[in-house]
């Protein structure tokens, strides 16, 4: 029998255990992020808070449903809303508590410029601290002063919860119940001189997915919860659980327990990592099996062929060599370069099984670089109507461009003007000529004169090196409407880079020098969502017509865009060299334009090539493949120390020019130096399991492998016995589907068995996409996780882009193709 004392000193023990068991759940690791299996827990390791990226994260089952945990002066805060500025983190090992300084500045309205958004003149200091509790972790807030009073009404502990991972799913608070709409449902009520949406539930205990224990998050604060949906006012917006803030309190102003739940035992499933097009039937072939960190029994990987009677039959089958840990994950690779039959394959692991995937010699030949050319191209074409069979992709739009924009002018979006216009225009005064050409810079409906000027020297690349004889579009500048899908009889690539170079020799020609860009005023404007003709009246401004008076031509409604001038040596010759390569391939087909095309990055050569010579080396490259003329090539001759010793910026210039450069002394020292970069190079690949040179950020990696692809294309090129091809065909590879995280799919939308197809282009409300534009792609959520969500609006992870977008992807596809050939 137990005696009472004995009784008493096992119930301590036992409490004691159990204390000791919930005090220890949560450990810091090396990366300094709390971890228990299933859930992660980060503090402020990132900080994009516009993107809905940084504060307090948690990752549950491997995925991010919780983000930016953080303070804010609004219950719904949108993209261009007050942020703070973040300061220290002290991570206190010993007690297991992470703290973060951080603080509202005085004068935020000022941080990005001319904005039409009042921002508050409000300063002070905030500690935001985190220390495990139990099965979760307390978030507390102090303040260093209290706040004025009306502000305890307004600022809060905001957390976002993902949207697209909870539609459809339950929440309950506090005896109310509710369902995760897929749309934002109203109502809205006014709160004083502010419209907020009503909350979703009000109380003290949240619970998100109680159906699902493996899912369940608890939220509780005494001070009480609000669950709100941040989409009232913003269509990126997510949920939010907001805690307010307790007026009269310094010390633990906020004070929040939560508790996430997890799968038992939860270990990250395998992913098969392949091109999902496919493969070359001569190319090195490798399938990356991407595992728990904590992995080590490993399945043999099978290589199945689909067979002509059905079904598939086992082809290879082997053991997978262990590559090693990259970010937070073990990868295995699998050689099945030995596999040369054509026909259709996928790869099984355990019980995984990749989508389906080509092995042929013309694999590259169809569907793949194509829908960029086809749709993607055609939809971005901006003063013009662009008709799809029964679709209108957009109307006209915008020929009421441009007035100038006014002086000492910070822009919203970035755009600057300065204390002139630079030209022989006033500010808000009508500039003739810029209603012709030009894409969409990307989401949005801006030209950028660098977006314009990389696609125009991309598409003309392409031209130049592989001959891209296709037609499939009908193009008429004079009528400005654009048929798909109704062949004209002209090469569709040439009369992109007519259309793209029609937009920058606009501006040269009635500026007398390049725009920076061309944009909408108005923030309404700027965040339109759909038909690009609904942005203007397209009729232009007339100051001297009363409100609501138009003629034919002109209208009352200042609603053009603006034009933006700058002084920027290396963005005006960046496009001189992009107009010296048009020059070339336009020749025969619009040999007016041709030649403006090449007086005009004269020009830009002339004005800086003895003030700015270290920026004119691709210049000069360019216009020596132009002209054939001896200037230019003594003038790389007279830039020898700069050009080695910058070689891995250079090298791609004395690639295109080694023939021209054969015999000289620059040639011979270039050569060594860049073998010396070619080493260098391949360590940067080997520190990856992809074979490309990746270092993982807040933005997605697929624009930057893309551009690697596409110079070490060139490099090898030009010097085949330093550089090899598998680099490039490995970044392209990796843009197809090898590339790190759960989702698989292809970076361009619409090419291969699964692609991105919910992306942030111009029609991203209508959770749709462009086929053949090409994603910023997988992000890093720091320190370690590799995220590519299925979600619209996330332009760090599925924003279109033009040059270095979709039109590297459709070069690095033609390259692969070409090389593939040798």
């Amino acid at each position: 029998m137990i005696n009472k004392t004995s009784l008493f000193i096992l119930v301590q023990l036992f409490c004691f255990q159990l204390f000791a068991q919930q005090k220890t759940e949560y450990q810091l690791n090396q990366q300094d992020y709390y971890e228990k299996p299933g859930i992660n827990l980060m503090v402020f390791q990132d900080f994009y808070p516009d993107g809905h990226q940084g504060g307090v994260t948690v990752v549950q089952n491997g995925v991010r449903v919780v983000a930016n945990g953080d303070l804010r002066l609004e219950p719904t805060p949108g993209q261009w809303s007050p942020v703070p500025k973040k300061g220290s983190t002290k991570i206190d090992r010993e007690n297991n508590e992470i703290e973060v300084h951080l603080w509202y500045p005085d004068s935020t309205k000022n941080r990005t410029g001319f904005n039409p958004i009042e921002y508050p003149d409000l300063k002070f200091n905030y500690w935001v601290r985190v220390k495990p509790e139990g099965a979760g972790f307390r978030v507390q807030v102090d303040l260093e002063e209290a706040l004025p009073d009306e502000w305890y009404d307004k600022a809060g502990f905001n957390l976002e919860l993902f949207p697209g991972f909870y539609f459809g799913k339950s929440f309950m608070m506090d005896g109310q119940y509710g369902i995760f709409n897929r749309q934002f449902n109203g109502p809205i009520i006014k709160n004083k001189d502010e419209l907020l949406p009503q909350p979703m539930a009000s109380g003290k205990k949240l619970l998100i997915v109680p159906e699902n224990k493996e899912e369940l998050i608890v939220f509780e604060a005494e001070s009480g919860l609000e669950l709100l949906d941040g989409r009232a006012a913003h269509n990126n917006g997510w949920f939010i659980v907001r805690a307010a803030l307790q007026k009269g309190k310094l010390k633990n102003a906020i004070d929040l327990l939560i508790t996430p739940h997890a799968k038992e035992n939860y270990l990250y499933e395998p992913v098969i990592q392949v091109s999902q097009v496919g493969y070359h039937s001569d190319q090195e072939k490798k399938v990356l099996i991407e595992l728990d960190a904590s992995a080590s029994d490993y399945s043999k990987v099978q290589i199945m062929k689909v067979s002509e009677e059905g079904g598939v039959v086992k082809v290879k089958e082997g053991e997978p060599k262990v590559w090693g840990n990259f970010l937070r994950y073990k990868y295995l690779q699998f050689d099945f370069s030995e596999i040369t039959e054509s026909g259709i394959y996928k790869v099984l692991y355990g019980d995984k099984m990749s989508n389906p995937f080509k092995i042929t010699s013309d694999v590259y030949d169809r569907d793949v670089w194509q829908p960029t050319l086809e749709y993607y191209l055609p939809v971005q074409m901006c003063h013009m109507r662009i008709n799809d069979r029964y679709k209108v992709w957009h109307d006209w739009c915008h020929l009421d461009d441009a007035l100038m924009a006014p002086i000492d002018l910070n822009h919203f979006d970035g755009y600057i003007q300065g204390a002139s216009t630079l030209t022989n225009y006033k500010s808000m005064q009508q500039v003739p000529g810029l209603d012709v050409g030009g894409w969409h810079d990307a989401g949005d409906y801006d030209l950028r004169v660098e977006s314009q000027a990389t696609t125009v020297m991309r598409l003309a690349q392409m031209q130049e090196f592989f001959g891209v004889d296709y037609d499939i579009t009908s193009v008429n500048q004079q009528s400005k409407i654009v048929e798909m899908h109704q062949p004209d009889g002209v090469a569709d690539i040439m009369q992109q880079i007519e259309h793209g170079v029609l937009s920058i020799m606009g501006g040269y020609k009635n500026l007398g020098r390049l725009y920076r860009g061309i944009i909408c005023s108005d923030l309404r404007q700027y965040t339109l969502l759909g038909d690009a003709s609904s942005m203007t009246d397209n009729l232009k401004y007339d100051s001297n017509l009363s409100e609501g008076e138009k003629t034919g031509s002109t209208s009352s409604v200042a609603d053009d865009r603006w034009v933006f001038t700058e002084e920027n040596p290396g963005r005006e010759l960046g496009a001189a060299a992009a107009l010296a390569i048009a020059s070339r391939v336009l020749k025969g087909y619009n040999d007016e334009l041709a030649k403006e095309c090449l007086d005009a990055a004269i020009h830009y050569w002339n004005q800086y090539n003895k003030s700015q010579p270290e920026r004119c080396i691709d210049l000069a490259a360019e216009l020596l493949l132009s002209t054939g003329k001896d200037e230019y090539k003594q003038f790389l001759i007279s830039q020898e120390n700069f050009i080695v010793k910058r070689i891995s910026r250079t090298g791609v210039s004395i690639a295109k020019v080694r023939k021209q450069l054969a015999g000289s002394i620059l040639l011979n020292n270039c050569i060594e130096a860049l073998k010396t970069d070619a080493l260098e190079t391949e360590k940067k690949i080997a520190a990856t399991p992809f074979g490309v040179e990746y270092s993982p950020n807040i933005w997605g990696a697929g624009w930057g492998i893309q551009s690697f692809g596409v110079k070490q294309f060139f490099l090898h090129k030009g010097f085949p016995e330093i550089y090899p091809k598998e680099p490039v065909l490995n970044a392209l590879n990796f843009v197809l589907g090898v590339h790190p995280g759960s989702n698989t799919a292809s970076f361009a939308s619409g090419v291969g068995s699964s692609s991105v197809i919910v992306a942030y282009g111009v029609n991203r409300d209508e959770w749709s996409y462009i086929p053949g534009g090409s994603v910023s792609g997988t992000a890093l959520i720091r320190p370690d996780l590799p995220e590519l969500k299925e979600w619209p609006y996330f332009w760090q992870q599925t924003e279109y882009v033009m040059g270095g977008g979709a039109t590297n992807f459709m070069f690095l596809v033609l390259a692969a193709q070409d090389m593939l050939k040798e």
